[in-house]
Parts: C-alpha cells; structure tokens; sequence
C-alpha cells in the first residue's frame, strides 16, 4: 500500500460535455452518492480485504511499513523471510542493519526502511512488552509509524474503525468519484468519514483500493467496464 501524494484529477471528457455530471453534490445528495459507490462495491467486490499478509498485528506493521512506495505483490514476496528470521519485536529490534537491508532491499528505499523497523521494534519492545499497541496514539508514537499506517494495523489487526486509509488508489478514486475535491491524504480522509458509516470505514479502503487496481487505473481508467460509471462525474463513456 503505497503512501498517498498529491493526487492529479484526469480530464473527465463526459463531464466536459455534459456540465450537470460536473455539479458537485452537497449535503444529503453527496451522502447518497456515497451510500450508492458503498453499495455497489460491496456486490462487486465481496471478497475485498487487506492485500498484505499477516499473521499478527506486529507482521501487519512491519508490511505496512515496507509497503511504502512498493506494491503489496512484491512485499508479499519478501516477508516470510524476514518473519522466519525476525519473528518477533526484540529479534527484529535486535537485527543487523546491514542483513535487514540485505531481505527487505528489493521493496525499494531500504535505508529508510531499514531505519523504521528498527525503531518501530524497539519502541514496541522496550515500551509495550512486545506487543503492538492498539490505539491511534500509541500506534503514531513509533517511529515510522504515521496515520496512514496506524488505521491499517488498528482496522485490519484490532478490527477498530479508527479513520479511513488513504493510499494512492483512495485518493485518486475520492476525487474521481466527486466524493471530495481534496488532494491532501488527511484532508481526503477528513472528507470521506462523515460520508460512510463508521463500521465500514476499513472496508472502504478495500473497496476503493479493489476497484483502482482493477478498473479505476490511474492512466486509462476502464471506464466502459466499470459499475460506476453512469453516477461518475470523470467517467469516460
């Protein structure tokens, strides 16, 4: 799950023809696109969940970490080593640096990686007994540990709705799908949590993250294929 930047809105040629599909939504008509992208995702995507594996709260922070700028696919590919050998938060606290690197270099900005893990173990470590904790304070405290991550860990690991996830996939597809005009990955959260019910916050990132993966791309959205695209305001039909 890479971090979210700044998010760059395509030029939505449907719209650009036809200015009411342009019309932003307010109020309660905005709360009922919502409820609609909700429904229709859920039937879609029945399966959605969290694309990183894990077996613990504590190998969920550590992917989380590593997914930073890389694909879920490719630290997927990484982790059953670095778990065999590093199974809990003193060993991984206690690791090498230069053999941390050495595993987890392929998943990109090793160092810094690197750097985070480490901190991030000793902290749980040394502060929580090994355990990773389980509120958005504790969990931002950690070194390398930013919101971002710590609502992936609190809803995937505690099943606490925290906030919502905004990753690339999430960004992009809120500003298509007029759910915000936000580019900023905590206003764009800000944004889309008092549009769904806070039960589904969690889901929500899966869903988003699903269909941006699938058909929402971010060069050539599958706009024909997609089950949104007669209530999308970018859809290209």
């Amino acid at each position: 799950m890479s971090p979210a930047k700044r998010i760059t809105k395509s030029a939505p040629n449907a719209a650009a023809k036809n200015p009411s599909r342009r019309r932003k939504k307010r109020g309660a008509g905005l709360k009922a696109h919502a409820a609609e992208i909700l429904l229709r995702l859920k039937k879609e995507y029945p399966d959605a969940h969290c694309e990183l594996d894990f077996a613990s709260p504590l190998q969920l922070l550590t992917a989380t970490i590593l997914s930073a700028q890389c694909t879920d696919k490719r630290v997927n590919m990484v982790t059953p080593e670095l778990f065999r050998i590093y199974p809990d938060a003193e060993s991984l606290s206690a690791a090498k640096s230069e053999a941390l690197e050495e595993i987890i270099k392929s998943t990109g900005f090793f160092r810094n990686k690197t750097r985070s893990l480490l901190g991030m173990s000793a902290a749980v470590a040394d502060q929580h007994g090994g355990t990773v904790p389980s509120t958005m304070q504790e969990l931002v405290n950690l070194p390398g540990v930013g919101r971002k991550t710590a609502n992936v860990v609190l809803g995937n690991a505690f099943g606490i709705n925290e906030g919502v996830v905004v990753d690339t996939h999430v960004g992009r597809l809120s500003v298509r799908l007029g759910l915000t005009d936000e580019t900023d990955p905590v206003k764009v959260e800000q944004a889309l949590m008092p549009l769904f019910p806070r039960e589904d916050w969690a889901l929500l990132s899966h869903l988003l993250i699903f269909h941006g993966r699938r058909v929402c791309l971010a060069r050539t959205p599958k706009c024909g294929e997609c089950l949104l695209n007669d209530i999308c305001p970018s859809a290209r039909i």
